[in-house]
């Protein structure tokens, strides 16, 4: 797929063209980047966010094969336009394969751990799985993207503004106050955060960027048993702040009388926003003020 979104990618080093060459990525000014043999290429440079771990992923990628958060995927997919879709923080694919499935492609998952990328590049046909940190600018052309989807991942304002050609759309998709309630703090799991779409309209219509074109809902439920629950956990944040021996005991007592599993819900906000205004062009790999992460 590399081949197909070679036209929007950009060095990170110089923003020059790429040509690819046999399994190699290089631009005029001599920077080369070597496609893994999974698959997927790195064009993180310098020191950028590790991503998840390969534990973590592993987690993500039982969890969303199980279907648990299907009707998530279908809602982006069912708020997509056509042209090159990016997935901001993709993850291992998940997401951007249902979007790509429903629009005909191509798309690029941006994302800056390796184990995820390894998943990311098989996850379809016509996804590529490109390595990269938005907080230090995304590979791409200035106006050459169609789509950018970020799902419970790092939003990087200015730097999708300036990839997303005039009239694109950028859904993002947050967790509401009730996501999870069931099982959050029992679980010990991360919490979500107080006034969370406060901010994110905020975020989306500093400097005048983003105009909010549409908002929804989308809540239901799921019954997980111990081995889902425990891949919920582990495939977060959650997994940096729980030890595995207390989380037996936790998931001991949420469970506890009930051999079926537990019913949680599942709620989040899905908001579309149309690029406003033609941002100036600015330079991918340039280090940008870190705002707010998710």
């Amino acid at each position: 797929m590399l081949a197909d979104v070679l036209p929007a990618l950009r060095c990170p080093h110089c923003a020059g063209e790429f040509e690819l060459s046999g399994r190699t990525l290089g631009c005029a000014a001599g920077h080369r980047f070597d496609l893994a043999r999974q698959g997927y290429v790195n064009l993180v440079v310098g020191r950028a966010a590790t991503g998840d771990s390969t534990g973590m992923v592993a987690a993500r990628d039982a969890f969303l094969g199980a279907g648990h958060y299907a009707p998530v995927a279908a809602a982006l997919a069912d708020r997509a336009v056509p042209g090159l879709v990016v997935d901001v923080g993709g993850g291992t694919g998940y997401y951007l394969a249902a979007v790509v499935e429903a629009v005909g492609g191509p798309g690029v998952v941006v994302e800056p751990s390796t184990a995820a990328l390894r998943r990311a590049a098989r996850a379809h046909p016509r996804v590529a799985a490109v390595g990269a940190d938005v907080w230090r600018g995304l590979p791409f052309a200035t106006g050459s993207v169609d789509l950018v989807t970020t799902v419970f991942a790092p939003r990087g304002v200015a730097e999708v503004a300036r990839v997303l050609r005039p009239g694109g759309r950028w859904t993002v998709v947050t967790p509401l106050a009730d996501h999870l309630e069931q099982v959050r703090e029992p679980l010990g799991m991360v919490g979500v955060e107080e006034r969370k779409a406060e901010r994110l309209h905020a975020d989306l219509t500093d400097g005048d960027a983003f105009e909010v074109v549409a908002e929804d809902e989308l809540r239901f439920t799921r019954t997980l048993d111990r081995e889902s629950l425990r891949a919920l956990v582990l495939m977060g944040p959650s997994a940096h702040h729980v030890d595995p021996a207390a989380l037996d005991a936790r998931l001991d007592a949420v469970l506890a009388g009930r051999s079926g599993g537990v019913d949680v819900t599942v709620g989040v906000r899905l908001t579309v926003a149309a690029l406003d205004n033609d941002p100036p062009p600015r330079r991918p790999g340039g280090r940008q003020a870190r705002g707010p992460r998710r």
